[in-house]
């Protein structure tokens, strides 16, 4: 065998390794090379193309929740409709910008192509309603009432209709259950806009594009409750548009629903009520002025007393939220908020201001019985009571001789008040106030509330006045300029009064402090505060805020959060004085200036207490006040031009007390037709799927009335038996 050396394989092994080394630096360089060219030779033109490749969100809007009465009937819920929307964004790049396939969509809508084009215009400083104030990327409502032939129209042709899309929709809805609005409590809504999306961004509740908000009332209020969160689901599309695939979905979650306090068919009841209050006192003549009552606005609060608790609340004017569905109409916007449309958007129940009138007197009572005074003393009540060269009169007129503080509240004697707060005003310094002046007519006011909201969860509040001593100088301070302008010395009485105010505008005058004590001069208060009050002298002291939504409760039922009663503080009286007035207010129901109007009463088994108000208003007619309360519920009423509280008022809040606990005008009791002799305790429950398990409801019918029994109320012997007049002793306040 031959041996071959090792040296013999060397040249052929390395020419292998030379080989594949070139073979490797050639894949190499060729790799290389390549990579190059994608990123730097041609970079910018992949980058581009990269670009194209994006996100895409489609978002599923959230179903709202419910807001339900306190038994579940829902007061708001939604339903589906046909919605027909048009994309601005797409309307926008035609040669037209639109307006061809928005004269085609009006004809097929069958409405005017200037009612469609108003309906997607953008919403500035000079636009009117109707516009469009939410975004301005997202669909914008023509109409949610589109029949189904409509809508196939649109979809069966397309290609002359792009950037419109007809779509079954949840739209929100205001069922006016049992024929109870409750309008201003529940407010309405409207598309979200741009800047709301950015002050969202970073909390926990963000706003999409797609939303609607609440804008007022329980609506606004609740609104990131009820408004659940929108689903997203995000897809990678290319420069065409087509899905390559998808990134991630966050499931909708539909909003909670709201229970309130609020029982439909109470409800019900105070609307028609109030408002045939308005009607028949504007039947009657106002004897000052030979005119009939114009009782152009009035509200009414029932109250829970012991919880604060509202269970029927009205307005009115009222309004109905529905118009506010899809967008509102010019002509509707124009009704609900022209130079003659009187304002029915405004809730006068938390923000009507009037002066209180005799109503007032429970606070001047406390303070002088605070200061000293005994409340069982003797007090003159003459016809009137004079300052220098002023006489302010009772009303009426009419003297009482001697009586007690007690009996004052029931008789309504301005005198006595005139005298106690003439007296505080004389030892505060009269017009050189001492350094501390005590001033404890309007501390004591203020410690009853007045001059702040009551916390009343729903938006915009008012807080009333008590114009006292610092009021006075912001005032006249604010004032002053145009007083010294057009005050005259002996000229009419408003330039005459101009240059009273021009030399001590800013002074706390007897006639102020006197005016002030029966709830007169520049007093205000709202519904909502006096029910507060006389709802605190019922249960023992508590100031509760008053209260509308009473929980808050998941979509499936499973989530209750339950919205407790908080206090704000207690009357400043002690036990015995509020019995004291307690006493009073029962009287006044009994044999005082509303007892006329609770005749055949049970009050045995259900007390009834009373204070009736007629406050004057310059240049207008009386505001008349009725303010009532068992140990169940608290009833204020008020009417604005509409006559005395006792007159006006007083009949129809026996109505709803009447309804509530079931009775009829003889004070029978029949627990089969009371609403509610009870405030409500429990929830409603709400089933798994979402559906509630609510009562059925009736539309309020109420009694016939009877025959006008005037004859039995008249006068003194020898007077004929006519329509009850303002000098009739039943109508004093």
């Amino acid at each position: 065998m031959t041996n071959i050396p090792e040296t013999g394989r060397t040249p052929r092994v390395q020419i292998r390794l030379v080989i594949i080394q070139v073979l490797v630096f050639s894949l190499l360089f060729t790799l290389g090379g390549r990579l190059w060219y994608l990123q730097i030779r041609n970079g910018d033109e992949y980058s581009s193309e990269a670009k194209n490749n994006h996100v895409q969100q489609v978002v599923q809007p959230a179903v709202r929740g419910s807001i339900l009465d306190a038994r579940g009937i829902p007061l708001a819920d939604n339903e589906t409709r046909l919605v027909v929307s048009a994309s601005r964004t797409e309307l926008m790049k035609m040669k037209d910008r639109g307006k061809g396939v928005l004269t085609r969509l009006a004809d097929v809508l069958d409405m005017t192509p200037k009612e469609v084009m108003d309906k997607v215009r953008l919403c500035d400083s000079q636009t009117p309603q109707p516009c469009w104030n939410g975004s301005p990327y997202q669909p914008i409502p023509v109409t949610n009432k589109a029949t189904t032939q409509q809508a196939l129209q649109i979809r069966e042709r397309a290609e002359d209709f792009p950037g419109i899309t007809a779509e079954p929709t949840a739209v929100r809805r205001y069922p006016d259950p049992g024929g109870s609005n409750t309008g201003q409590v529940l407010g309405y809504l409207s598309p979200v806009t741009d800047d709301e999306i950015q002050q969202a961004k970073d909390t926990r509740s963000p706003l999409l594009r797609s939303d609607q908000v609440g804008r007022s009332g329980l609506e606004r209020t609740y609104d990131r409750q009820l408004r659940g969160k929108a689903g997203v689901t995000r897809y990678e599309v290319d420069n065409l548009g087509r899905v390559i695939g998808q990134a991630a979905a966050d499931p909708a979650e539909a909003g909670a629903n709201v229970v309130t306090s609020i029982d439909a068919r109470v409800q019900a009841v105070a609307e028609y009520q109030l408002d045939t209050a308005m009607k028949e006192a504007r039947k009657i003549v106002d004897r000052n002025t030979g005119e009939n009552y114009k009782a152009d606005a009035g509200a009414v609060v029932v109250m829970e007393s012991k919880t604060g608790r509202i269970v029927a609340m009205a307005s009115n004017p009222t309004y109905d939220p529905n118009v506010w569905v899809g967008g509102i109409s010019a002509k509707d916007y124009a009704r609900l908020t022209g130079k003659n449309s009187n304002y029915p958007l405004l809730n006068r129940a938390i923000q009507g201001q009037a002066a209180p009138g005799s109503i007032f007197k429970v606070i001047p009572t406390t303070a002088a019985v605070n200061a000293g005074y005994a409340f069982d003393g003797k007090y003159p009540c003459p016809s009137s009571y004079s300052i220098g060269g002023q006489v302010f009169k009772n009303f009426e007129s009419q003297g009482h001789g001697s009586i007690t503080l007690g009996q004052a509240l029931e008789v309504s004697c301005d005198t006595v008040f005139y005298a106690l707060a003439h007296q505080q005003w004389q030892r505060d310094g009269a017009l050189k106030p001492k350094k501390n002046p005590a001033d404890i007519f309007y501390k004591t006011a203020h410690q009853f509330g007045l001059g702040k909201e009551t916390g009343i969860d729903l938006p915009n509040e008012v807080s009333g006045r008590v114009p006292d001593r610092q009021w006075k100088q912001r005032f006249w301070e604010a004032n002053k300029d145009w007083w010294c302008r057009t005050g005259k010395r002996g000229g009419t009485y408003v330039q005459q009064l101009s240059y009273e105010n021009c030399l001590e505008g800013n002074l706390m005058r007897a006639g102020d402090s006197v005016n002030y004590s029966i709830g007169q001069g520049d007093t205000l208060v709202t519904p909502i505060q006096m029910a507060t009050i006389y709802a605190a002298i019922s249960n023992g002291g508590t100031m509760w805020n008053p209260t509308i939504g009473k929980a808050i409760i998941s979509a499936d039922g499973k989530r209750v959060e339950e919205i407790k009663p908080k206090a704000h503080g207690r009357l400043p009286m002690d036990a015995r004085t509020r019995a004291q007035i307690n006493g009073a207010l029962e009287g006044v129901a009994t044999r005082g200036t509303a007892a006329w109007r609770f005749g055949g009463w049970p009050q045995k088994q259900i007390p009834m207490h009373a204070k009736t108000g007629t406050a004057e208003v310059y240049g207008k007619q009386t505001t008349s006040w009725f303010a009532t309360y068992t140990s169940d519920y608290t009833i204020v009423m008020t009417i604005s031009q509409g006559g005395t509280g006792s007159g006006a008022s007083g009949p129809f809040v026996r109505n709803i007390y009447n309804a509530l606990y079931g009775l009829d005008m003889e004070g029978k009791q029949d627990l089969r037709k009371a609403l509610l002799p009870h405030p409500q305790s429990t929830l409603p429950r709400i089933q798994k799927d979402g559906s509630i398990d609510a009562p059925e409801i009736h539309p309020y019918v109420p009694d016939e009335p009877k025959e006008d029994p005037e004859p039995a109320l008249a006068g003194p012997p020898g007077k004929p038996a006519t329509r009850p007049t303002h000098r009739d002793a039943r109508w004093r306040d």
